[in-house]
């Protein structure tokens, strides 16, 4: 997307939709989602709460909460080294093996992901032993190697640890481990530092990067957090009611973003060389409920630059007018009319 990238993605993602059935009828939640992942890169999709980010990605795996009927449409071709498939169109059987293994995910809350009653050392064993096929020696071991990867110390003393007895911090990198137990091609991070206080963020983002960088992940994080994004990723693709408003490489969309939704989320971050005492910018109003049909632009009712074709109207996405390669926002007004320095 960038245009830096060389060779074929690991993962190609073209229309996704992803649909909920309820009573009154089936109900979109993502809609038309496209986006390239390349081998060693950080890929960002980052909205508010409910703009459908994590609905996103748990359909590549079809890991969706039970009791609920969802519907998956569009391609996920994902390169696997016994050639290309398309996650969203193989059968649950097929599927199963690449959960956890070639793709793995890393969740919001370590606390509620790791089992309780069980060492930390026990379930990274138990994904390894899974997916790569070591018995009980070479898997603790294994476990033990990763540990230490991810910066725990004294792994060996850790591995027999209880995840209540771990601070957030270092639950949050047993997990990384255990995602990485399954030697994955391609590692999904749901909002990975939300629940840890700023310097503990700062390990962790600065731990994915560095696995990125020296394991050759193709990474994609999920977060609301444009500073984040800033920090650790190479493009960024921007979602709004379940929609790309805007999707390009990092330096492009942050350095001059096209669309009001992007700005406005850049001029919430707190800046450390503005004035005293100015607060950081806010986004008035509230996003519609996902599958609340929307005629137009779904941004338009908490728009300052909106003209009447908002409304009724959806803008495309289509490339803008700066001619980055992969550049591309769907809004009608145009930013040398509309632009505002974040």
């Amino acid at each position: 997307m960038s245009g830096e990238h060389r060779g074929s993605p690991v993962l190609r993602v073209r229309g996704l939709g992803v649909s909920v059935l309820t009573h009154r009828g089936e109900l979109p939640l993502v809609r038309d989602v496209d986006y390239d992942l390349w081998r060693g890169s950080t890929l960002a999709i980052v909205g508010e709460s409910g703009s459908g980010k994590t609905t996103s990605v748990l359909a590549l795996l079809r890991l969706f909460p039970p009791r609920r009927r969802f519907r998956v449409s569009g391609t996920a071709t994902f390169g696997a080294p016994a050639g290309e498939i398309d996650l969203l169109s193989v059968d649950e059987d097929d599927l199963r093996p690449f959960r956890g293994g070639a793709l793995a995910m890393v969740f919001q809350d370590p606390q509620s992901s790791l089992d309780p009653v069980r060492s930390v050392g026990a379930q990274i064993a138990e994904v390894a032993a899974k997916h790569l096929g070591l018995d009980r020696r070479r898997a603790r071991e294994r476990a033990v190697e990763l540990l230490g990867l991810v910066g725990v110390a004294n792994p060996r003393r850790a591995v027999d640890r209880f995840p209540h007895q771990l601070s957030g911090g270092i639950r949050q990198r047993v997990m990384i481990a255990s995602a990485l137990a399954g030697e994955p091609a391609v590692l999904i991070a749901d909002e990975p530092t939300s629940a840890l206080d700023v310097t503990i963020q700062a390990q962790v983002l600065a731990l994915l990067r560095r696995l990125s960088e020296t394991m050759g992940l193709a990474t994609i994080l999920i977060t609301h957090d444009m500073g984040i994004v800033s920090a650790l990723a190479d493009d960024v693709v921007v979602l709004y009611a379940g929609r790309v408003i805007e999707r390009g490489a990092v330096a492009d969309v942050l350095g001059a973003p096209d669309h009001p939704y992007t700005r406005a989320l850049l001029a919430s971050i707190p800046r450390l060389d503005g004035r005293p005492h100015t607060r950081a910018g806010t986004i008035r109003g509230t996003p519609p409920e996902l599958g609340e049909p929307v005629p137009g632009c779904a941004f338009e009712p908490r728009c300052d630059h909106r003209i009447e074709r908002c409304a009724v109207e959806r803008p495309p996405l289509e490339a803008p007018t700066d001619d980055a390669p992969g550049r591309v926002s769907a809004c009608w007004v145009h930013p040398s009319t509309s632009r505002a320095t974040p």
